[in-house]
């Protein structure tokens, strides 16, 4: 038994009383390749993230960056959230004004500006996200190198490039294909 399972059958929502004697697991574990993989028993599935939120420091940095690598960047909450959106999906950079206040708490209480790590998908050749990345100033850290992506249940294989922005937040960029 792994730690992991050992930690998710202690955790008192995930488990369902039948009688005194007997308790349900609401999960069940699937041995897939080199992983563990967790099914829950729950048809409520969680469907995609909308968006994730990060604190960021250098505001004027980051929205040049981010509009040079194609997103749209709007500010929102009155100058005080900077909303990086690409196709479904954005990232609130919240800043200082908002993050350092501490009347904010709706946030990750030890989150600092470049505790992000995030994974895009890249839909162009390996040489457009060269030359995109060049022209947004960004120094690739890492890659080409083969990685596990999200894709096809957790499954697929893609290349990626690592990068960070000006708050040095980790980016990778994955292409499947």
């Amino acid at each position: 038994m792994t730690p992991l399972f050992r930690r998710l059958i202690k955790a008192p929502s995930l488990i369902t009383k039948i009688s005194e004697e007997t308790v349900m697991l609401e999960l069940s574990s699937v041995q897939h390749g080199n992983d563990n993989v967790f099914n829950s028993r729950n048809n409520n599935m969680i469907a995609a993230y909308d968006h994730v939120a990060l604190p960021m420091e250098k505001t004027e940095e980051m929205v040049e960056f981010y509009t040079n690598l194609g997103c749209r960047v709007v500010e929102q909450s009155s100058g005080r959230i900077v909303a990086v959106i690409f196709g479904d999906n954005k990232i609130n950079f919240h800043t200082p004004d908002l993050w350092q206040s501490p009347q904010f708490t709706l946030r990750g209480p030890t989150a600092l500006p470049g505790c992000g790590d995030l994974c895009f998908v890249w839909q162009g050749s390996q040489q457009s996200l060269a030359d995109t990345l060049s022209a947004a100033g960004a120094d690739i850290e890492e890659g080409p190198v083969e990685r596990t992506g999200g894709m096809n249940g957790g499954s697929t294989r893609g290349i990626s490039v690592y990068t960070r922005d000006p708050d040095s937040n980790l980016l990778e960029f994955i292409i499947y294909g």
